[in-house]
This record gives structure tokens, sequence and C-alpha cells, in this order.
């Protein structure tokens, strides 16, 4: 009885320390990369003519384990302290070269710390670094190899993915998305990082062109501060101003004068104020001018409901067409493009914008005639007036520091492009419409006025006069004539 007692025991003793002992070496024995999914890194490429610029995108928790410098109690205050150590160590692990093996130069620059997430991951802290890679005079920008091991070198878990932000020369210029090159990380059978081998092609000005043409229709379409300004000043260009009211009517041809001048005035002023912000590499602060457009609309909202420059709407659009203009100059201006690139690029960007802009006053303008000629027509112009004064008003306070939500909801009114047009081009097509039935549905010829018979004072119609009733008129007068003597 002792013996399978003692067998027994030891058996169950056996399992027991399995099923300690395995656990215990899969969590003390396993890399913490393994336990569950690791954030990535990113490197994001804005290719240039004469340089690229690559923004890195870093979790700290492994960027502290790779380079020893901990990160862990740092907050974007104190980040300058460990900068100089930070862009230390990125320098010594991004060495891009041209194809031949010459060295490139590189400058890390800003450096930020930010709360971010990716889907696998759940939110984490990250790192953001930018740098600018120079290549020697004469190396192509579009063909070089990237040896970067930032991180990669000590985690071997550990990935980055490097994509292209923005390519002029390929028409990727609006930050829609981003195209990948490759991916860097370790290769399991060497246990090196190999270089990344980037090949962009080759690239046009004309695919720069249409990208810039597109842009600057897409830049338009979206901004509904811009359209807003536009439209509200056209709206009461087919009124005639009366003792400082909108009374009556100018005619249709004078409306139209009205509206060509407006819309032209606008575009010389925005064309204007673009072209000599953007040749001029002026460095204009955004705040004050975004301010000055929605203080341009604020007067375009009050002038729809109560004339304060009737006549002289041309010569307003004009002069608050330069801010809006300046405005136009931001995009151009965060390109960082070469004095060739930015000529192409500004006819570009001004074409689109001038082709929507154009499409829809022809969509807006047989709502404006019929609109002015309608009973309801003060109602209309009095809620698209009050609707644009209260979203510029939001826009007001928000650029000068104080974010709302009518600002929001204004600014998220230009995500629905395809309903504006589409309501634009019903609106066109039903005022069009009315307009040709009205022009056709003449009255038909008037029927003449019967004649009167003069004899019976116009009493009755001549026609209808018969001679007894003259012969009877006659003698009921003679014989009252008979009874009187």
């Amino acid at each position: 009885m002792t013996r399978p007692r003692n067998w027994l025991t030891t058996a169950l003793g056996l399992v027991a320390g399995i099923a300690i002992a395995v656990p215990a070496t899969l969590l003390l024995g396993a890399s913490p990369a393994a336990a569950h999914p690791m954030p990535h890194s990113m490197v994001e490429l804005d290719v240039y003519q004469a340089s690229v610029r690559a923004r890195l995108e870093l979790p700290t928790d492994d960027f502290s384990r790779a380079s020893g410098i901990d990160l862990s109690d740092t907050t974007q205050a104190t980040l300058s302290k460990r900068a100089k150590a930070i862009r230390a160590y990125l320098g010594k692990h991004i060495h891009p070269a041209t194809t031949e093996g010459r060295a490139w130069q590189v400058n890390v620059g800003d450096l930020s710390l930010s709360s971010t997430e990716q889907t696998s991951t759940g939110p984490y802290r990250e790192l953001t670094a930018e740098a600018v890679l120079t290549p020697p005079v004469g190396a192509d920008v579009r063909h070089f190899t990237f040896d970067y091991d930032v991180i990669v070198h000590q985690v071997i878990t550990h990935t980055a993915l490097v994509a292209v932000r923005q390519d002029w020369a390929t028409g990727q210029v609006d930050d829609a998305g981003t195209t990948q090159v490759g991916t860097v990380r370790v290769d399991t059978r060497t246990m090196k990082v190999p270089a990344l081998n980037v090949d962009l092609g080759e690239g046009s000005a004309w695919r720069g062109f249409l990208a810039l043409v597109k842009l600057g229709g897409d830049h338009i379409l979206t901004g509904t501060d811009h359209l807003l300004f536009l439209l509200i000043l056209l709206l009461p260009a087919p009124l005639a101003a009366t003792a400082g009211r909108w009374r009556g009517l100018v005619g249709a041809r004078s409306a139209l004068g009205r509206i060509g001048r407006i819309t032209l005035a606008f575009t010389v002023g925005h064309s204007v104020a673009l072209a000599a912000t953007a040749l001029g590499r002026l460095d204009i602060p955004d705040w004050p001018v975004e301010a000055f457009i929605a203080l341009s609309i604020l007067i375009g909202a009050v002038h729809a409901i109560r004339p304060l420059f009737p006549g002289r709407e041309a010569l307003v659009a004009g002069v608050f067409g330069l801010g809006h203009g300046m405005a136009f100059s931001f995009v151009l201006a965060e390109m960082h493009l070469s004095t060739g690139q930015l000529l192409a690029s500004l006819l570009g960007f001004n074409l689109g914008i001038e082709l929507v802009q154009l499409l829809l006053v022809c969509l807006a303008l047989p709502s404006l005639l019929v609109l002015a000629r309608l009973r309801i027509q003060p109602l209309l112009r009095l809620v698209g007036a009050l609707l644009t004064g209260t979203a510029a008003l939001g826009w007001l306070a928000d650029r000068l520091g104080l974010p709302n939500p009518v600002a929001r909801a204004a600014d998220s009114a230009g995500s629905h492009t395809t309903a504006m047009l589409a309501a634009l081009t019903v609106t066109a097509l039903a005022a069009t419409a009315r307009t040709l039935t009205s022009r056709h549905a003449r009255p038909g010829p008037a029927e003449p006025p019967a004649a009167t018979c003069p004899e019976c004072a116009g009493r009755h119609a001549a026609p209808t006069c018969e001679p007894h009733d003259r012969d009877q008129s006659v003698d009921t007068a003679d014989s009252a004539t008979a009874q009187s003597r």
C-alpha cells in the first residue's frame, strides 16, 4: 500500500511542477515585444527639388529602450533638456546616400512629444522629429539609399514604415495620404538592418501643374468662407438701393453686369495678392489674414440686409479679395517649392480656383435672378444673410482665439461638396425652367371694347340698341310734355 501512494504523489508533484514552470518560463523569458503588439515607427518623406524633409514618428518607450534616453517623465516643456542627446542619437542612425555611395547631409530640427494611437496597439506617447536630408550638389533626390536603423538596431521586433507624403513632381501635393516606399526591419537571417533603396521615379512638371489645378479647385470648393463671401455679395446684386433699403429691381442686364464686375474684381484681388505673397515668399502670420476674411464675410452679410456700399460692391470685392488671396498663398508656402515649381504651381492653383469659381457663379446666377422677383425674396435674403453673419461671427471668434461650435459647424460644411453642387445644379435648372416658362406663357390678343350707343349715353352696346327703343323713348317724352301743358 505504501509504494502505490508514493508513486501517485510523485506523479502529481511532477505535473504540478510542469504547470508552474512552463508559464513562468514564457512570462520571464519572452521579450516584451512578443507579449503584445508594439507600435511601429513612421518615416514620412516630403520630396523637394534639392532636398528631402523627413518626419519621424517614434514610440517613446521603444525609443528610450534603444537610445538609453529616458523620456518617461519628459513633457513638451522639459523636452529641450534632452534635445541635444536626442539629435545626436538620431544623427548616428540616419545615413542616406546616393546610389554611388556618397553620403547626404542630415540636420535634425524640431522635436515634439504627443499622445497618439494605432489600431492594433491602443494609445501611446510619441516623439516626433523633423530632419532635412540634403544630397551632394548635383545628386539625384529621387533615387537614393536610406540607411536607417533608429530603434530597430536594439529592439529587433520593431518596424519602421517609410512613405512619401508630398512629392510635387508626381502630383502628390494635397496631404490626402501617403505612398509607401518600403519597410525597415531586422533581417532575421543575418540579424542586420539592410538599407532601403528608394526609387521615386522620374516625375514631371506637367504632373505637378495638373495636381495644383485640382488642388486649387478643391480649395475654393471646400473653402466655405471664400464661397460665402462671394455669394453674399452677389445676393443683392439684382436689387436697387433706395433711401438706405433694398427696394425694387435694376433689370436683368444691370444685374448681370453687377454680378460680372463683382466676380471679376474678386478674381483680380485674390490673384494679385496670391502672386505677390507667393513669389515674394512673404512670411505672414495666418491668424490676422483669416480673421480679416471672417470680417469681410460679416460685412457682406450686413450689406445684404441693408445697403452699406450700393454700387461699389465690385470695389469692395477687390479689396477684400486681397485678403483671400493671401490665405490662398499659405497652401503654396507649405510646399517649399523651387522658383520654377512655384511659378507653375501658382498658375495651376489660380487656374483651378477660377474654373471652379466660374462654375459656381454660373450655377448660382439663374437662382439669383429668379429669387429677386419672388414675393418672399426679402425673407429669403434676410435668412441667408443671418446664417452667413452667424457663421462669420463664429469664424471671427475662433480665429481670434475663442473656439466655438458655430465655427466647427461652418467649417464642416465644406466637406459636403457633392451635396452643395447637387443643390446648386437643381436650383439652377428649376430657375432656368421657370424663366423659360414665364417667357413662353404670353397672354393672347385682347378683345376690342364694345362700341357704345351715343344716343343712349353709353348705357348699352350699340349692336343691342334697337329702333323701337328710340321710338319708345321719344313717345314717352312727348306724352310727358302734353300732360304738362
